[in-house]
């Protein structure tokens, strides 16, 4: 993947610049673990991403035949190529260096991926994402930043994994790893970091719903706070509140877990389920030991919220010491 060839235009203005890969191209470029930065003509630098790492990022984000795959900075096409040959994905990949636009769809014909992966020439900022199941890139963390709004707005569940530079957010990966990349020198020397985020579904704001006790179905009204794929609000059952505590979104799963009074007794309530647009569907186990029972469970939502971006706060990590 290229970390700047695809940015240069749309992020200063300037002219861009082409690049090359040095004196000797492959066609097997994809496979080699090439590791270093390799100069471009004028102020562009194209740095590839280390074959392994690419093989690392493909895993994490538990692509498979059904994935849409969208690389931006997409330089000779490996990682897009990779998983088109290994794990039967499509997708295309964006640049705007024709010279590895050229390479990588020569690649790709080359070793019979051609029909599954493709590379065009386009402004990554006006890439529309819409189909992508997942989406990968090798950016600095400002390039990251601006995507983030973008990224937010995809379908839950969507897989965003990043080489090396995260969003320099509080959004938090949901799985990270770091690799021993012997030669690389670029970056932290010899080593490479991979981060997957998966878009949260959107549970901000009110939701009603009913739980069956006995004959009795009582509402129960939630509140939820959100940041990011956090979230953690109130739940108001007759007139008496609770605290939901914090609990993390796994795209569209949700669960989470509450201690209310209901019927002037304290029950352990157990939500789980999945959100669809403007509705959770599942079910809620009340009650503890023999006398827990599990029903079905939907709620609706009232009054959208908007999700938080964590700024003014310290990072997650951080938050549970004194400030």
């Amino acid at each position: 993947m290229s970390i700047l060839s695809c940015l240069m235009r749309s992020v200063s203005g300037r002219k861009r610049a082409a690049c090359r890969l040095g004196a000797i191209v492959l066609p097997l470029a994809l496979l080699a673990p090439v590791a270093g930065a390799q100069e471009g003509e004028g102020d562009v630098v194209y740095v590839p991403t280390p074959q392994p790492v690419v093989e690392t990022m493909l895993e994490m984000a538990k692509v498979g035949p059904d994935d849409y795959l969208i690389d931006l900075g997409s330089g000779d096409g490996r990682l897009v190529i990779t998983a088109a040959r290994k794990h039967g994905a499509r997708g295309f990949g964006v640049d705007l260096d024709r010279y590895l636009l050229k390479l990588a769809n020569d690649t790709a014909r080359e070793v019979g991926v051609a029909d599954r992966a493709r590379f065009i020439e386009q402004n990554l900022f006006e890439t529309d994402l819409s189909r992508a199941t997942v989406v990968s890139s090798y950016l600095l963390p400002e390039m990251n930043l601006k995507l983030q709004p973008k990224f937010l707005t995809l379908k839950p569940g969507t897989r965003i994994v990043l080489h090396d530079y995260d969003f320099d957010s509080n959004w938090t990966p949901d799985e990270q790893k770091i690799l021993e990349v012997p030669g690389k020198t670029v970056g932290d020397p010899g080593k490479s970091y991979v981060m997957l985020y998966i878009v949260p579904a959107r549970v901000a704001g009110v939701w009603r719903s009913q739980v069956r006790h006995g004959k009795s179905a009582i509402p129960y009204e939630f509140t939820f706070e959100q940041e990011f794929q956090f979230a953690e609000g109130m739940v108001r059952v007759a007139s008496r509140e609770s605290r939901i505590p914090e609990f993390r979104l796994a795209g569209v799963r949700i669960e989470f877990s509450a201690r209310l009074i209901v019927q002037k007794q304290t029950l352990a309530h157990r939500f789980a389920g999945q959100v669809k647009g403007d509705r959770i569907e599942g079910s809620v186990t009340v009650g503890e030991g023999a006398a827990r029972r599990t029903q079905p469970w939907t709620a609706e939502l009232v009054t959208a919220g908007v999700i938080g971006d964590g700024v003014g706060r310290p990072p997650r990590q951080y938050r549970h010491l004194k400030q």
